[in-house]
């Protein structure tokens, strides 16, 4: 081995390192730890190392960066795949590591682009937010959609940034994020090599923050017109492995009734129970249906409850994961399906194929998804309820405020992802669904985390883990549509038509 080669050979390795460092940086930038602030400068040393190397190399930094990101923030996966689908710890780690090397393949890919685009004399500044934010896109619908961990996602706090999403959803947030990586790479640059401050950069960066702050406490301060209305969230803690047993039906409903009984919820409180709360086809048993509409007719307040329904379609059953609303008079006044389902977690996509891989949700067959997004008409307001992972999907929450949802609900058993990072991370995403539409969101789980969230992402309480708990809370019902709402994501589709732009002038520079 000569001397070049060494030199070069170290200089490689440097390079992966700061490739990891971003990875890691990004993954603690989510919920847990939630390091917000690291999301600002998690891609400078990734920048860095890609400076001047080959697309391919680009490529294989930016890949392993996202292996490490995706690797910290989706740990939590292996809990599930192997407490609940009973996999095999061998079966689970290699499913594990195909999705985070997938997920992975996006950071890739726009540092690949990043480079053509730079050959091509397209600025970093223009090309890396723009091709960030649509593969952020893209990962959102490909392969039914995983927009878990969006760049976004990981401000859910930062209250007066986030506003900015009832115009471009999480988007709007990723891109101002992604472009403040590239200013800060390229002031480090700056003083690392005694080069030109980015003046520019830097000052269009900070117009388009002062712009997004001062429109994010325009809308805080802006006070909301809805009428006051009470929540009141029960929090069973069923553990998972009894959840789905018959012997512990009748005790899982006296939990709910108890717990509930013990809220003392005021008449006209909505009173929202988890997913699958009633671990049994409500439509079929009438002794465990009674109790229910008995208790919604005695607290005088209707009823949000989680369980398994069927349709019967040309002699065969149909099962769905649904929400019954139970009227103050007892009566089911509505039915929302799942629209959105939990691959492998509800049915096995590939079934034939995939012989060793169990559904998660155990004693029901394959769940099929709802038709239409399905509003409940309750005396609190309209309700749109998400179940489970729907809450990570804008669609969903749109279609449902477009039927006219006044109060999102998002009923969930969180009891798969044990006490790691995932409950966390799963709230953090529910909090840009609220703002994204101006409308309450309220969230039961099973066993936690439960919270209500009010139109412009304040947490109004939370509950604890792995506790039986009650969370009472005001909400205001929304009183309109925003601009997110009714036009969707038209943002991220202007990203998408600038970075098929930069990538008909890359081909077009390749070509003369």
């Amino acid at each position: 081995m000569t001397a070049r080669t060494a030199i070069a050979g170290e200089a490689t390795a440097g390079r992966y390192l700061l490739a990891l460092l971003s990875g890691v940086l990004l993954a603690l930038s989510f919920p847990l730890p939630g390091v917000s602030a690291l999301a600002w400068v998690a891609f400078a040393p990734l920048l860095l190392a890609a400076d001047r190397v080959s697309p391919r190399l680009a490529f294989r930094l930016g890949f392993t960066a996202g292996c490490v990101a995706y690797a910290g923030i989706l740990y939590w996966l292996n809990v599930v795949m192997m407490n609940y689908g009973k996999l095999h710890w061998t079966v689970s780690v290699t499913l594990y590591l195909v999705l985070v090397g997938y997920l992975a393949l996006y950071p890739g890919a726009v540092l690949w682009l990043v480079r053509r685009c730079e050959a091509s004399r397209i600025p970093l500044l223009c090309s890396f937010p723009l091709l960030w934010v649509t593969g952020e896109a893209i990962r959102s619908y490909v392969l039914t959609g995983f927009p878990w961990a969006s760049l976004g996602y990981s401000q859910y706090r930062t209250l007066p940034l986030i506003q900015i999403s009832d115009l471009t959803g999480v988007y709007g947030v990723s891109f101002l994020i992604a472009l403040a990586n590239v200013v800060v790479y390229r002031i480090w640059v700056s003083m690392r090599y005694r080069k030109p401050y980015p003046v520019r950069a830097l000052l269009l960066l900070v117009l388009l923050m002062a712009a997004t702050m001062v429109y994010g406490v325009a809308a805080l301060t802006r006070s909301d017109k809805g009428e006051v209305r009470r929540v009141l969230l029960v929090q069973g803690n069923i553990p998972q492995d009894r959840k789905w047993d018959p012997a512990f039906q009748d005790a899982t409903l006296k939990t709910y009734e108890r717990l509930t009984r013990e809220g003392n919820p005021e008449p006209g409180t909505l009173v929202v129970w988890p997913e699958s709360a009633l671990p049994f086809f409500l439509q079929q048993e009438p002794a465990f249906a009674a109790r229910v509409s008995a208790l919604a007719v005695e607290l005088k307040s209707p009823l949000v409850v989680g369980s398994p329904a069927y349709e019967l379609r040309e002699g065969r059953a149909r099962y769905l994961n649904s929400a019954f609303l139970i009227s103050e008079q007892g009566g089911i006044a509505g039915r929302s399906d799942k629209l959105h389902l939990v691959p492998f977690g509800e049915y096995v996509p590939l079934a034939p194929l995939l012989p060793f891989v169990n559904k998660l949700v155990t004693g029901i067959g394959d769940f099929s998804p709802g038709k239409q997004a399905v509003v409940l008409p309750s005396s609190v307001g309209k309700l749109g309820v998400l179940v489970c992972f729907e809450g990570i999907f804008p669609e969903v929450a749109n279609a449902y405020v477009e039927k006219g949802a006044q109060v999102l609900v998002n009923i969930t058993n969180d009891a798969w992802f044990g006490r790691s990072s995932a409950p966390y991370q799963h709230l953090s995403m529910t909090v840009f669904r609220a703002v994204e539409n101006r409308v309450p969101l309220v969230r039961a789980a099973n066993t936690g985390i439960s919270s209500v969230i009010d139109s412009k992402g304040h947490i109004r309480g939370m509950t604890q883990l792995f506790q039986e708990a009650t969370l009472s809370g005001e909400v205001r019902p929304g009183t309109g549509r925003t601009f997110y709402n009714r036009f969707g994501d038209l943002f991220a589709l202007i990203c998408l038509a600038g970075s098929i732009g930069m990538g008909i002038a890359c081909y077009r520079g390749r070509r003369y």
